[in-house]
């Protein structure tokens, strides 16, 4: 008896061990001011691209020739970036490498405000991508402090932030520009970034890798399973994984080809339209996010696939209505509908990542899921311009219809679930 006494206490004693909190947890305000510098840090990036036509005069291409190529330049790199880094995150600390992508910011735009040259301009677009990448890191960094629903609230509040920066930051730029050419602005703003950067040097370290979940109770059917080391089976949580892969490039993709040549679509369609209305038209998709994510967040969090599956159709049926737009109504009327799923999507597709990292590493995960939305925008855009050059501006938007009713087929087949009919049932009820 008293010598298995010690054995029970022994074998006791690691049960325990997983309680201890493994992790650094991050309060609303911290999640916050994460958000805050993103979406600072987000106003040249997403407000000068726009101006390229007037900047490239400036640098000898009269014609801004060149502006659809570097357009997509920083976003090429980036995709190329975003997992090298994601994983060195995971080795050497995320918040240094956040604080790495905000100063790699500020660098590359301090470049690109004073180039003098196409040349060097490209240059500084490149390390704009290459060094960036501060959407991956800063949700790498909040994946490694948050699980769960909080997890995906912060990621639905990251997705505000940048929507928020390409509502805003345009008009920022544009009311400058009698002051100060958009060329010169890249400098200027190269500010935002380095207040980014002193802002997080303030937050709390993230270290380590993602703890494993304290009970081993089985996930959801709705839920992807970890990978070893999380507790479920691999080849389950490689599939979910893998899906989530496709549907982040197929939702990139249907919603970003139509940003390019929409204006020139509203002119086409209601001549004599203002740019600032053809701004608001541009917007509402944005604003309609700002609106209701939240909303969203509470009513399909526990339903994200289903969630995707009506952002997919909302994408579809807002897409193709452009085609029969004929008047301003209309066309408000179908861009708060693409406004729905791209709410519906970007909140639903948010919850599956944070599923997703239970049981991964976060830098290397999100890092990942941006590569295949950079990936996926840069698809788009090249798929606008060779479809806006044969057939006009309302290719890209059939083009982005045909992929997004593609992706509402395959996301409701039942061969998507292989294991079993019950496990179907429970799916689509959650």
């Amino acid at each position: 008896m008293s010598t298995e006494a010690p054995a029970d206490q022994r074998t006791a004693v690691p049960a325990a061990r997983p309680e201890p909190e493994l992790r650094p947890a991050l309060g609303r305000r911290q999640v916050h001011a994460v958000a805050g510098c993103y979406f600072v840090a987000s106003f040249a990036a997403l407000g000068l691209p726009p101006f390229l036509t007037e900047i490239l005069p400036e640098l000898g291409d009269r014609d801004a020739s060149w502006a659809g190529v570097l357009y997509i330049v920083p976003t090429i790199f980036a995709a190329v970036g975003a997992p090298l880094w994601g994983r060195l995150a995971d080795r050497f600390g995320r918040k240094r490498l956040l604080l790495r992508a905000q100063l790699g910011l500020a660098v590359s735009f301090l470049l690109a405000g004073w180039a003098d040259s196409i040349a060097a301009f490209t240059v500084a677009l490149v390390l704009q991508g290459v060094l960036g990448g501060t959407f991956a890191a800063s949700n790498g960094y909040l994946g490694a402090a948050l699980e769960g629903p909080q997890l995906s609230k912060a990621l639905t509040l990251m997705q505000g932030a940048a929507r928020a920066a390409l509502v805003f930051a345009p008009i920022v730029v544009g009311s400058l520009s009698p002051w100060l050419s958009p060329h010169r602005q890249y400098a200027l703003l190269a500010v935002l970034p380095l207040t980014a950067a002193a802002l997080i040097a303030a937050l709390p370290e993230s270290r380590g890798g993602r703890a494993r979940p304290r009970t081993p109770a089985p996930a959801p059917s709705d839920a992807p399973v970890a990978e070893p080391g999380g507790g479920g089976e691999p080849g389950r949580g490689r599939a979910t994984l893998y899906r989530l892969y496709a549907l982040e490039f197929a939702f990139v993709f249907s919603t970003v080809i139509s940003f390019p040549y929409l204006i020139s679509l509203v002119d086409e369609r209601i001549p004599g339209t203002s740019p600032a209305v053809s701004g608001v038209l541009f917007a509402l998709p944005h604003l309609c996010y700002l609106a209701a994510a939240m909303w969203v967040h509470s009513t399909f969090h526990a339903r994200p696939r289903l969630g995707v599956a009506i952002g997919f159709a909302c994408i579809a049926l807002g897409l193709a209505g452009h085609w029969p737009a004929h008047s301003l109504a209309t066309l408000a009327a179908v861009r708060l509908l693409l406004g729905a799923g791209l709410t519906l999507g970007l909140v639903c597709l948010s919850v599956m990542a944070s599923e997703c990292a239970k049981g991964r590493a976060p830098g290397g995960l999100f890092g990942s899921i941006e590569f295949f939305s950079k990936a996926g925008a840069v698809a788009a855009g090249l798929a606008a311009a060779v479809g806006n050059s044969l057939y006009g501006p309302t290719a890209p938007v059939l083009t982005g219809t045909a992929v997004a009713l593609a992706t509402v087929c395959a996301t409701a087949l039942p061969a998507l679930n292989l294991r079993s009919p019950r496990s179907l049932r429970t799916r689509w009820s959650r």
